[in-house]
């Protein structure tokens, strides 16, 4: 596969209302596929000749990008479907495990530096010199996650590869939570799928349906999205410092350690930036 750099010369953008009411299709994935030069780096990450890798316009994690195969035969196959593709499939798992190692250095980029686990790794590196072998730090790739819907809600194949947070604003309702958090969500890495797999037909399950239980620490909140909600906030909180462990004087609040990271997810979420390749 030959890789080519997203190029800096961009064309002019489309009309506002023409723009809009593409993405109001379920085809709109098919712009950045066909098109990917036309986008700046901060809605495009990368792009080569199979596939394109973009930031999901509405974001249902801290970071959540989108890996879109730009082979035409399988665009609108149900990925069931065109994951029986051996020779496909692997090719996207490939090109998966390189965008999470991606998307896992941008994490530490944007909390590297809150997080307890790596602080024995950024004092070493701020020695003078620097010690031969570095400690190893937190490992981000395991906080990133990678699958598909079993029922995707856009037509062109699409693959998930997004923080384990579920902390974003986007996220509103049970479905947005459900998608995400049960086995509707089937990580790319248990492909090929078995013919009898129940993920199959996740309607007769109910995945969506379900009542909220917690990712993280498996707490349940029935149907009360809001509780569920603050909870992801402090469940977010606490992965970004490390499991509850917040690195503040004793007379200080959860109060305050909770506002650092809201300045923190403020400063480099709520806008998105290009990630550094």
């Amino acid at each position: 596969m030959t890789s080519r750099s997203k190029k800096s010369k961009q064309a002019e953008p489309q009309k506002p209302r023409r723009h809009t009411t593409f993405f109001q299709t379920r085809d709109a994935l098919g712009l950045y596929i066909e098109r990917p030069e036309t986008y700046p780096s901060s809605v495009v990450v990368y792009y080569n000749d199979d596939f394109v890798a973009i930031h999901d316009r509405f974001p249902k994690s801290s970071l959540h990008l989108l890996l879109l195969p730009r082979d035409a035969t399988k665009f609108y196959q149900h990925p069931f479907d065109a994951f029986e593709d051996i020779e496909f499939l692997h090719k996207v798992q490939e090109e998966v495990k390189k965008l999470r190692a991606l998307a896992a250095r941008e994490l530490q980029r944007r909390y590297g530096k809150f997080s307890l686990q790596e602080k024995a790794r950024r004092e070493a590196m701020e020695q003078d010199p620097p010690p031969d072998e570095l400690p190893p730090g937190r490992d981000w790739e395991k906080e990133i996650m990678t699958g598909i819907h079993a029922h995707p809600s856009m037509n062109h194949l699409h693959i998930h590869v997004m923080s384990v947070d579920r902390y974003s604003g986007w996220l509103k309702h049970r479905k947005h939570y459900n998608s995400f958090s049960t086995p509707f969500f089937v990580p790319i890495d248990d492909f090929p799928l078995a013919a009898d797999d129940v993920r199959r037909h996740p309607g007769k399950q109910g995945y969506l349906n379900r009542d909220f239980q917690c990712w993280k620490c498996s707490r349940k909140f029935g149907n009360k999205f809001q509780q569920l909600k603050q909870h992801l906030e402090e469940e977010f909180e606490n992965l970004t410092f490390l499991h509850h462990v917040i690195a503040f004087p004793a007379t200080i609040n959860r109060s305050v350690g909770s506002e650092r990271v809201q300045i923190a997810h403020r400063q480099n979420l709520h806008q998105t930036t290009a990630i550094k390749l």
